[in-house]
């Protein structure tokens, strides 16, 4: 008897402390059969409420009644929606919350982890790096207030960076050179970029060769800041310089590829093939899809085996809830290419969803449950509710930044 799609809930809550981004947007999509698969939607760039809305629509649209198995055919029915048949950073948002839910029901179907369906486990187990977060981040509200300026404070990044290193992590990431503007890239202050420098100095002599830097800039910064960002840093040898130009500004990437020693990283907020093919040929040699936005796993595999005729590797971006980290976890461990994963150690990951990932002193296990191994908490997620028309998954300020304004900067921050 063949298998069909037959119904989607979508959920959206918001986590207390903010740390993943202001809300996360999961997906359960049930069988005729009785299985349920549970998904991730990644970044789409409206309400919560909307993005629901989108799922649902979607998944009649395209998905009910299908054969999960299909996985070609679901794609390309999304990807063509409207006569589009391109890139699209919302639909492909929503689709890949879809899929990696479609993944799940058919390792639970078949009674292996999503690994296997993959391609195999190729990793007995994934390095692991977390940003740099102030001591008991998870206690603490979505603002700034109380918190340890780990992003520009050098001396608490170097303080931070040693109690992750004691955690047992190998690598460690920090931004900066905040805030972000709406304006796409800008000219750093002197000041700024003096600050960064310190900040980034400090962490090097803190965890010394015990640690990879790696040093995240969110597109902020016009081609000429961010080549002189990375002479004031090259130094220090961060293992990746991550989007430093805005990422539609793909032949600015390949311009400060081609003018700095440190490899150039991007792609969290770049989606399909297409995408990250055009970031390849730039000279991005990390590249860093979300699973929850990239077209979902099937489609990031596509990207992965490109990546590898590059010489490039892959280090799955994972600013998000614990679906999409479980997915891009299974992922990683099929993949020859495979760099590092980013991780987050919250407790709010923990509550809104019962997974059987084991991560130890700095190193992500292998799966070795059914599908993905991951079952939301329903009541964790209905205890914290997203309220239509709330914040954004991320946002930016919505002045300009003058370059030479440390008294604006400094109220930004």
């Amino acid at each position: 008897r063949v298998m069909r799609l037959e119904q989607v809930r979508t959920y959206v809550t918001v986590p207390p402390t903010g740390i993943g981004g202001s809300f996360w947007v999961f997906v359960e999509v049930d069988t005729d059969n009785g299985i349920t698969g549970v998904g991730e939607c990644y970044g789409v760039p409206v309400s919560g409420d909307v993005v629901a809305t989108m799922v649902d629509d979607t998944f009649e649209r395209f998905c009910r009644g299908a054969d999960p198995h299909h996985l070609e055919t679901l794609f390309r029915r999304v990807y063509s929606a409207g006569f589009t048949q391109r890139p699209d950073v919302s639909m492909m948002g929503v689709f890949s919350g879809i899929e990696m839910a479609v993944w799940d029901i058919l390792g639970k179907a078949h009674n292996v982890p999503v690994c296997e369906l993959l391609g195999g486990k190729f990793h007995d187990r994934l390095r692991t790096y977390s940003y740099l977060y102030p001591p008991n981040f998870d206690t603490l509200d979505n603002t700034n207030e109380g918190r340890p300026d780990v992003y520009h404070d050098g001396d608490a990044a170097a303080e931070s960076a040693i109690r992750f290193l004691e955690m047992g992590f190998t690598a460690i990431k920090q931004d900066p050179v905040g805030p972000y503007s709406f304006q796409g890239g800008r000219e750093l202050s002197l000041m700024e970029l003096a600050r960064a420098e310190d900040s980034i100095g400090k962490i090097r002599e803190a965890v010394g060769d015990q640690a990879d830097i790696l040093l995240g800039t969110h597109g902020q910064m016009t081609t000429a800041s961010a080549i002189r960002l990375a002479r004031r840093v090259e130094r220090y040898d961060p293992l990746w310089f991550e989007e430093p130009c805005p990422p539609d500004q793909v032949d600015a990437l390949k311009i400060v590829a081609g003018a700095t020693s440190i490899p150039v990283a991007a792609g969290e907020r770049v989606t399909t093939r297409r995408e990250f093919y055009e970031l390849l040929k730039a000279g991005v040699r990390i590249i860093q899809p979300n699973v929850g936005r990239s077209g979902g796993l099937w489609e990031t595999k596509k990207i992965a085996a490109i990546a590898e005729l590059f010489n490039a590797q892959v280090a799955a971006h994972i600013y998000c809830g614990p679906v999409a980290h479980a997915a891009a976890t299974h992922l990683g461990f099929t993949l020859p290419n495979f760099l590092i994963l980013e991780t987050i150690l919250s407790d709010f990951h923990d509550q809104v969803a019962h997974s059987s990932l084991r991560w130890e002193n700095g190193w992500m296990m292998p799966p070795s449950q059914p599908g993905l191994g991951i079952e939301l908490n329903h009541t964790a997620l209905s205890d914290n509710p997203y309220e239509s028309g709330g914040r954004l998954h991320l946002e930016m300020t919505q002045v300009p930044v003058d370059s030479n304004n440390k008294k604006l900067a400094d109220e930004l921050d």
